[in-house]
């Protein structure tokens, strides 16, 4: 959804590791981390140091899981638009065929793709809104006919000419009013949810048809309306009992490396992938919620999250996007997570709402921080900060649930965005002074109570016969994301964390309140136009502080010197107003109040001043702050003997973003 002297030295390590955006604690002069900016989005390398100091059979798994990763990582573009894999693979056979192409053609389709790759199709994944080539559609064809020359291969149908195909491909690719959100939540009027994104999760249905309509694969499966009948159709591989279904090739090489990870992996580990290939083969949710109870059962080495798992992209919140990520525990940086773990009860007892809906923490949650090794769909280039699963609800209250802080991802995210926002948009020395010399700890400490205590907390009424997202449905995630954070924020001032060594002191909890008020200023950088807010992680923190600001007036918006800033103006106030929205979210939750949900939503979460994010754009541009920063990872390869026997694995570096697109993808550069 979609982390003592240990302690303090973990603390101290975080706070250099950016001080002023110029300090770096364990990197390399020589490593390179910011690879290029491509518009608004930075390129970054990631490096996984420790990989090599791992043991053999740690490092063979790691490799077998990585394949897995790669092998599924076609079926995120498919899920996120009807044409994606048809773009992609025109968008990849211009850039190896490019001999001839105008310099100034070929750089806008470069840059186009590289969004393209980074976001799995023609729509960024977090604002949900499309994004157009620099070039016009006739400097595309050109290219295109061009490369055709060159000998690329496009994939015709019968009787279509290139220039045919790209006609029909048009408006998908260059009109940014044609299907312009992958999820649309807040549908204009005429439309619903479904038919106002542009996902590929549904086909001719509208809300109205899924009225009396029960899915029996509800996370992993399209659904389409044919001759005036709703069906399902399942994403699986199929094996002798079970027809293959959506993703049947792409699933079975995925299976096929989760078989050749099995004589690596620990004795529950082996468990649960082949919880893992059942469920792959057969689509059955009850191996799905097999595999993950097994996984809580593991707290490995190397892990991994492979699978439909996320729902962001779904307006319903219901269907999995293909994600998958491959870890290790970095043994170096885990305590603050396993300290919070271990406080699990406490920090769930002292939570502002009704005793009726607090969990009673049986055993201690598995939390860790982990260095990536690879990422692939939804969870990568792109890769989140903290992650914590899985996403049942009765799993969550019966086994707990897993949660992990990416370290590796987090710190050369930072080394690659400095200390820029707050120099921008903090008003005084003093709240410049505080959140630089403690605003990266504090938003470590976020995500880890974020995912560890946030996700991992409360209980749901009694009266639910149902898990609560399938009553709050578009509205869930958002108000889950705005629950974990709200957590998170109220418990910065407890004096557990400073007692635990996680803070310093209550200066380092006044920095996190500080940067959460900059942060939702900073937001309005990713909305290039409209009024809306569409992502649920966006919503989220935006209803937090419009909430604060509004209702309780703890946060205000100050202008000085033609420049606007968001500033605390009570910070008790402001942990007041926390307490009282995490309570009423929370009882939301519990008894899936639909209707309170979505009034809360659509009063605080969903609504931005244009003007505002033209103003926090135009800055942004001006101090080079990118949008967001996306990843290169690491590449793993086998290393044998002459008889063929595996004596290591290798990591390298690639650095360059189509070079691994275009090596995943099976495609070389031509050479005329």
């Amino acid at each position: 959804m979609k982390r003592c002297l240990l302690s303090f030295t973990m603390i101290l390590f975080i706070a250099l590791f950016i001080s002023c955006g110029k300090s770096k604690v364990e990197t390399k002069e020589d490593q390179p981390y910011l690879l290029e900016q491509v518009g608004t989005t930075a390129i970054a390398q990631l490096y996984a140091d420790e990989f090599k100091d791992l043991d053999l059979n740690d490092k063979i798994l790691a490799y077998y899981l990585s394949q897995a990763v790669i092998a599924g990582d076609r079926i995120d573009n498919d899920q996120s638009h009807r044409h994606a894999l048809e773009i992609k693979d025109i968008l990849e056979e211009i850039i190896t065929h490019k001999d001839g192409i105008d310099p100034e053609t070929f750089k806008a389709i470069l840059d186009y793709t590289k969004l393209f790759w980074v976001n799995h199709s023609q729509y960024n994944a977090r604002t949900k809104a499309k994004f157009i080539p620099s070039c016009s559609f006739d400097q595309f064809l050109e290219a295109a006919l061009i490369v055709q020359k060159n000998g690329a291969s496009f994939d015709l149908k019968e009787g279509e000419t290139l220039e045919g195909k790209l006609k029909r491909l048009e408006k998908t690719i260059f009109d940014p009013s044609f299907e312009p959100l992958v999820t649309a939540k807040t549908p204009p009027p005429g439309q619903d949810i479904l038919t106002a994104s542009a996902n590929n999760f549904y086909e001719n249905v509208t809300l109205a048809d899924l009225k009396n309509f029960k899915e029996k694969y509800p996370l992993n499966s399209k659904i389409v309306k044919k001759d005036g009948k709703v069906i399902e159709l399942v994403w699986r591989a199929g094996n002798e009992d079970f027809k293959p279904g959506l993703y049947a090739k792409e699933l079975a090489n995925v299976i096929s490396n989760l078989k050749l990870a099995i004589p690596y992996a620990g004795e529950q580990q082996k468990i649960t992938l082949q919880h893992m290939i059942d469920y792959f083969e057969t689509g059955d949710p009850d191996s799905f919620r097999k595999a993950n109870i097994s996984w809580l059962k593991d707290d490995p080495q190397v892990d991994f999250i492979i699978g439909f798992i996320e729902n962001y992209k779904d307006a319903r919140g219901i269907k999995g996007e293909w994600e998958g990520l491959i870890s290790y525990v970095n043994r170096k940086t885990t305590q603050m997570m396993k300290d919070i773990a271990a406080n699990a009860q406490y920090f769930e007892s002292k939570a502002p709402w009704k005793e009726e809906y607090k969990k009673k923490h049986t055993q201690i949650p598995v939390a860790n921080s982990i260095d990536v090794v690879i990422s692939g769909g939804d969870a990568g280039p792109l890769i989140p900060w903290g992650i914590n699963l899985p996403n049942e609800q009765k799993i969550r209250e019966q086994y707990g649930s897993k949660s992990v802080l990416l370290f590796n991802v987090m710190r050369d995210h930072q080394t690659v965005t400095g200390g820029k926002s707050a120099e921008e948009f903090l008003l005084t020395d003093e709240e410049k002074e505080l959140v630089l010399k403690y605003g990266t700890l504090a938003s470590n400490v976020r995500i880890a109570l974020h995912e560890v205590i946030g996700h991992g907390s409360g209980k749901v009424s009694p009266k639910l016969t149902k898990d609560p997202s399938e009553y709050l449905l578009e509205h869930y995630n958002t108000l889950e994301e705005a629950r974990a954070d709200l957590i998170a924020y109220w418990n910065f001032f407890d004096p557990k964390l400073v007692e635990l060594g996680i803070f310093p002191n209550e200066d380092a909890a006044k920095a996190g309140y500080i940067s959460s008020a900059m942060g939702d200023l900073t937001m309005l950088r990713r909305i290039k136009k409209g009024d809306r807010v569409e992502d649920d992680h966006m919503r989220g923190s935006h209803l937090i502080q419009t909430y604060l600001e509004k209702k309780t007036k703890a946060v205000e918006t100050v202008k000085k010197d033609g420049k606007t800033y968001r500033r605390i103006q009570d910070l008790n106030l402001f942990r007041q107003g926390l307490g009282e929205l995490l309570a009423e979210i929370m009882r939301i939750k519990a008894e899936g109040d639909f209707e309170a949900a979505k009034k809360l939503i659509n009063t605080y979460a969903i609504k931005i001043d244009p003007s505002l994010r033209d103003e926090v754009i135009e800055r942004c541009n001006e101090i080079r702050y990118p949008d967001f920063v996306a990843f290169v990872v690491p590449e793993l390869n086998l290393i044998k003997d002459k008889e063929g026997k595996i004596v290591d694995v290798e990591i390298s570096y690639p650095m360059d973003l189509a070079a691994q697109q275009l090596k995943w993808a099976g495609k070389k550069i031509h050479k005329p």
